[in-house]
């Protein structure tokens, strides 16, 4: 028998979404009544079959077992700490105090700069901020330690513990310098395969992550990216990362998922990612997407492209909300925020 993935579709939101789910028609996100859906797309590696929830009865049995399985993931309800996930989108703000990153590099290299945007995100609907010192761009140099601490202590320094901070690193020792001035959450882009150290750390420390898929390092990741089915081969990918995490006694929830826009991806990959990200909900963790001003903007956009790509990354934005995206890394919190709010109203009303 081959094997099937789950990915839920159709999704109401809203007033209108609470009221399908009482009348038992459609099935909460996660729990959360404010999106559901009512259909469900069968996935193999040669085949789709798009079908109603009322449907999933008729399948052969074997089947249907796995469906329902994925499906319990699906509708269970998340918890996550310090996030409240039954209000969402949350907006991870990204800061990145490096001289080369691809967007805001050079911008925020001195303390007070990065205090003063660290600040102005909070203020403008941030939910948590991500501070990096080492650049993941496509063709970015690996820094040192020593390097990376030293553009981001500063900051870390003058926290205000009541936030919820985020550290963009793939070191286990910038990890737990972080963790020690109240860094709350782990952001590594190597998806834990970086440092051999990382998993024992994160056991230590009890601490939520995020794993992130990424095919590559940033020197190479763009030179001709290759996958068998780019969206099954990343579910497996993570399917497999959290049975390893688990074997090593990694058992609590406050994990995420980030499928890596861009990091050795081009822009049929990414296409797909994001056309189909729902499938990621099935995994059971809320799920993050770094959109923010990525290449596949300019590449869709052509003679339309700008500096910032605000256009694009709030349109890519509304659509991965509107599939059940529960955090959202971006630069341009303000517009993004404004963006969310009419659109919301707009659909309330």
């Amino acid at each position: 028998m081959p094997r099937y993935y789950t990915r839920v579709c159709n999704f109401y939101y809203g007033e209108n979404s609470k009221n399908l789910v009482l009348k038992k028609k459609t099935l909460p996100l996660h729990g959360n009544k404010n999106i559901s859906f009512d259909r469900i797309e069968i996935i193999s590696r040669n085949s789709k079959r798009n079908i109603q929830i009322n449907e999933i009865n008729k399948l052969p049995n074997n089947l249907k077992t796995k469906i329902k399985q994925d499906l319990k993931s699906v509708t269970k309800k998340k918890y996550f700490k310090n996030l409240n996930l039954n209000s969402y989108p949350k907006i991870m703000g990204v800061l990145n105090i490096t001289p080369d990153s691809f967007s805001d590099g050079g911008k925020y290299n001195k303390t007070y700069l990065a205090k003063k945007q660290m600040n102005y995100l909070f203020k403008k609907g941030a939910h948590l901020v991500d501070i990096g010192g080492e650049s993941t761009r496509p063709g970015a140099n690996p820094v040192s330690s020593k390097v990376e601490w030293n553009r981001i202590k500063g900051i870390l320094k003058k926290i205000d513990k009541r936030k919820l901070i985020s550290l963009d690193t793939r070191k286990s020792e910038i990890m737990e310098k972080g963790i020690k001035l109240g860094v709350k959450l782990i952001n590594d882009v190597s998806g834990l395969n970086y440092d051999n150290q990382t998993i024992d750390l994160l056991k230590k420390f009890q601490i939520p992550f995020v794993i992130q898929h990424s095919q590559g390092s940033a020197i190479n990741m763009q030179q001709k990216p290759n996958y068998k089915n780019v969206l099954l081969d990343i579910y497996d990918f993570f399917e497999k990362k959290i049975e390893l995490l688990r074997s090593f006694g990694i058992n609590h929830s406050n994990i995420i998922i980030d499928p890596g826009i861009g990091f050795g991806k081009n822009l049929k990959h990414n296409m797909s990612l994001i056309r189909n990200i729902s499938i990621f909900h099935s995994l059971g963790f809320p799920i993050l997407v770094g959109n923010s001003r990525k290449k596949f903007i300019k590449e869709l956009s052509k003679k339309n492209d700008s500096k910032e790509r605000i256009g694009g990354t709030i349109a890519s934005s509304i659509y991965l909300m509107m599939h059940g995206v529960q955090i959202l890394r971006i630069h341009d919190v303000n517009e993004l925020q404004q963006a969310i709010k009419v659109f919301k109203e707009i659909l309330e009303n």
